[in-house]
C-alpha cells in the first residue's frame, strides 16, 4: 500500500496485492491454478468531505493510472488534482469505517 495523495479533501492509497508465487521446487505447485499468478492492483480514494471512499479496480484502475502518469509528465496544480478526484469521488458509497 503506498500513499499517492493526501490534502484536506482526500486521501489517493495505490493498493499492490499480495501475490503468492509457486514453491519452483514443487512440481504440484507449479501445476496449481488457485495460486493468484495476475493479482490486480488498485486505488482507494477518501472523500474527507463526505467520509466515502471508492475503490477502484480493472478498467477503473486503468483510467486512473493513465491519469496519474499523465500528472507525471506534466505537473498539475492542486485544483486539477482535487477536481478530477472529486469526480471519482461520486462513485463513492462506502462509509469510511475505522477499526
Amino acid at each position: 500500500m503506498h500513499m499517492l495523495y493526501d490534502s484536506e479533501s482526500f486521501v489517493v492509497v495505490h493498493m499492490l496485492p499480495d501475490v503468492l508465487e509457486p514453491d519452483p521446487q514443487d512440481p504440484q505447485a507449479l501445476n496449481d491454478t488457485s495460486v493468484a499468478r495476475f493479482a490486480r492492483h488498485g486505488f482507494e480514494i477518501v472523500d474527507k468531505r463526505s467520509g466515502k471512499e471508492v475503490y477502484l479496480d480493472g478498467s477503473w484502475a486503468e483510467m486512473f493510472q493513465a491519469q496519474i502518469l499523465a500528472w507525471q509528465r506534466k505537473t498539475p496544480t492542486q485544483e486539477e488534482v482535487e477536481d478530477a478526484l472529486d469526480r471519482y469521488a461520486g462513485l463513492a458509497q462506502n462509509p469510511v469505517v475505522v477499526h
